[in-house]
């Protein structure tokens, strides 16, 4: 990896790639199968791999979503023909035979009080969710990621009888650019970094 990505390619996933409030168009089961492929590779602690995924298409699984929405999120998610809960397992370690297998890493983590097992599971899938944002543009798919739901409507809807919990949703399909809003700015280099 001594090369940098042609300027095109970091254009089209960074600098030109925008959070799209109004997305439409398509997702097949092989683009989100593709997706997964490529967002699982990114690093997480351990390789924990806390995320968990529910890729929400059909018309029922839309409809049990729908009440967990802010007002400003429903319709612009029920429209999009994919919405993605972004959840984090709680016993996460109980994979870690599997993910980490040269050490004995489940012991770093089982038993641990419910606070750290939080902090790393949400940690580890805000990150995932970072990677699948990135997978999708590389891909060629629009983004809208939100965190305007209600997580306990959600998790009894989706994750109820498990230790997952959601985190973020995350729209996919082909995004609208006459309904982009204008680029808020950023902080620049001074103001958010320092090298030391």
């Amino acid at each position: 990896m001594s090369e940098a990505l042609p300027d095109a390619t970091l254009a089209r996933l960074f600098r030109e790639a925008r959070t799209h409030n109004a997305i439409g168009g398509e997702v097949g089961d092989d683009a989100l199968r593709a997706l997964y492929d490529l967002l699982k590779f990114g690093p997480t602690e351990a390789n924990s791999c806390p995320a968990r995924f529910v890729f929400v298409r059909s018309p029922g699984a839309k409809a049990r979503l729908a009440p967990a929405l802010s007002d400003g999120n429903r319709d612009k998610t029920l429209a999009a023909p994919v919405t993605v809960i972004v959840g984090h397992d709680m016993a996460f370690y109980d994979k870690l035979p599997v993910l980490f297998p040269h050490t004995d890493a489940r012991s770093w983590f089982a038993g641990s009080d419910e606070a750290r097992l939080e902090r790393i599971g949400l940690r580890g899938s805000s990150m995932q969710t970072a990677y699948l944002i990135m997978a999708a543009r590389a891909l060629g798919l629009d983004c809208g990621p939100m965190t305007g739901f209600d997580n306990a409507m959600v998790d009894e809807a989706f994750f109820k009888g498990t230790a997952v919990r959601s985190n973020i949703l995350v729209n996919l399909g082909q995004g609208d650019p006459a309904q982009l809003f204008p680029r808020s700015p950023r902080l620049p280099f001074d103001e958010a970094a320092r090298i030391e």
